[in-house]
């Protein structure tokens, strides 16, 4: 366990799960040792733990007031279902909380679909890419696996190297994608989500982590974007909380909440600003 005063990170050498904070990361590269030190990989260090441990030298990260929220599926599309509903209906009534808090504290909302219709994943990225002032993009699913599978989960665009969660790696991993520009605000902003959902979900649910992917949405938006599974609409119990609307309103509020904190973080001045 490494700590300050602000910050407790513990990592489990030979492992590639980190906790700062009480919020778990799934890093690139196992923990290693050399002698007596641990090592994290350059990788690790530059594209996950750096931002999140100092957002506020993210590069203009904090000019915005426009949020894009991106309700997942739709239409033809369902989702993930289960005999309570559809993922697509779960999503858009999250995604519209979230829009009414938002709007409520200034923030100016667009959303990718604002009815039940099909939008393929190009259409959601450009939809996102006309957007011309600066902005954040926050894409809300549900989840689907095995009927053991439960938690929340957020993930961010791959950096180049480093391969979709849970896939070897391939020659297209090396490619930078649009997305890629915004690698540094993307996990301070799903650092900011996850932790905060987490928070207000307190004990319903579990940590699966926040995580690097190459979907579609996250690699082609040029705004910095995360996509957050709310939980298992395959699992019975989260199955019924999803359904519940103090569930479902626990999660708007926790990404309102974090759009908020995200913005005053990497907003907030470096110490060689306040010196000028």
């Amino acid at each position: 366990m490494l700590e300050n005063a602000k910050v407790e990170m513990n990592l489990k050498l030979g492992g590639n799960e980190c906790l700062m904070n009480g919020v778990k990361f799934v890093f690139t590269y196992p923990v290693s040792t050399v002698g007596e030190k641990i090592y994290v990989s350059r990788m690790d260090l530059a594209k996950l733990i750096d931002p999140v441990l100092r957002p506020n030298f993210i590069k203009n990260a904090g000019d915005f007031r426009t949020v894009i929220l991106d309700a997942g599926h739709g239409g033809k599309d369902p989702g993930a279902t289960n005999p309570l509903g559809t993922e697509a209906n779960y999503n858009f009534k999250v995604a519209n909380r979230v829009k009414a808090q938002l709007a409520a504290q200034g923030f100016k909302v667009v959303m990718t679909r604002d009815r039940d219709r099909y939008l393929s994943l190009q259409e959601r990225v450009n939809f996102a890419n006309a957007i011309q002032e600066n902005a954040i993009f926050v894409c809300i699913h549900f989840n689907s696996g095995g009927p053991a599978a439960r938690g929340i989960e957020t993930f961010t665009l791959s950096p180049p190297g480093v391969s979709h969660y849970g896939r070897d790696a391939i020659a297209a991993d090396n490619q930078t994608r649009t997305g890629n520009e915004h690698d540094s605000a993307n996990i301070a902003l799903a650092t900011s989500v996850h932790g905060s959902v987490l928070r207000r979900l307190q004990n319903n649910t579990f940590d699966r982590g926040i995580k690097h992917a190459r979907f579609s949405v996250l690699s082609g938006v040029r705004h910095p974007a995360i996509l957050l599974e709310g939980g298992f609409m395959s699992h019975s119990y989260e199955a019924r909380l999803i359904e519940n609307a103090k569930y479902q309103d626990a999660l708007a509020k926790g990404i309102v909440e974090a759009i908020a904190k995200y913005r005053f973080a990497v907003g907030a001045k470096r110490p060689a600003d306040i010196s000028n």
